[in-house]
């Protein structure tokens, strides 16, 4: 991977992740996409963020070979590199991104929501960027998603082995 050196160190490790497509939202540590357990973030609800994060994507062939992304991370206790301090559960995380995605879609900047929801240190300084990216440097279900976007747009919550995204594509 070429010039990860200059990202934080926390992006760092999200470019150089290369992880099975099985480790997405089911196969991640928890207790499963099907079984919504945890505290008080309604069984329903939660299952359906789950399902929605782990929706497949399909990869365009004219797809650009690099992009320039944002994106707001919400983690989980258990998810990778999540520091001691985070104790939600998946599903409070899922929900908790969803809840970041609504916020963007009722027209609040994506610089707050980034402030007011990102897990990730530093994020809040950088608006959410992590740069340029080609498919290769980021976590399959990330770039997925990621390429699978316009200009301008947003996704739908995504996980990886990190916890839940919401992606923004700047170019």
């Amino acid at each position: 991977m070429k010039n990860a050196s200059r990202f934080h160190p926390i992006l760092r490790a999200l470019l150089g992740v290369v992880v099975s497509t099985a480790f997405a939202c089911g196969g991640a540590p928890s207790s499963g996409a099907s079984s919504a357990s945890g505290g008080s973030s309604g069984g329903g609800a939660a299952g359906a963020c789950l399902a929605a994060a782990d929706a497949k994507h399909t990869r365009n062939p004219s797809e650009p070979d690099r992009i320039s992304v944002k994106h707001v991370l919400v983690r989980y206790d258990g998810a990778k590199n999540a520091p001691p301090t985070i104790t939600r559960t998946r599903e409070q995380a899922c929900l908790r991104a969803e809840e970041a995605l609504t916020k963007l879609k009722e027209g609040t900047s994506f610089a707050d929501v980034v402030a007011a929801y990102s897990d990730e240190s530093g994020a809040a300084t950088r608006e959410g960027s992590i740069g340029t990216i080609e498919r290769a440097d980021v976590a399959p279900p990330f770039a997925d998603a990621a390429f699978e976007l316009k200009m301008k747009e947003v996704s739908e919550v995504v996980e990886t082995p990190f916890g839940f995204h919401v992606i923004l594509r700047v170019e």
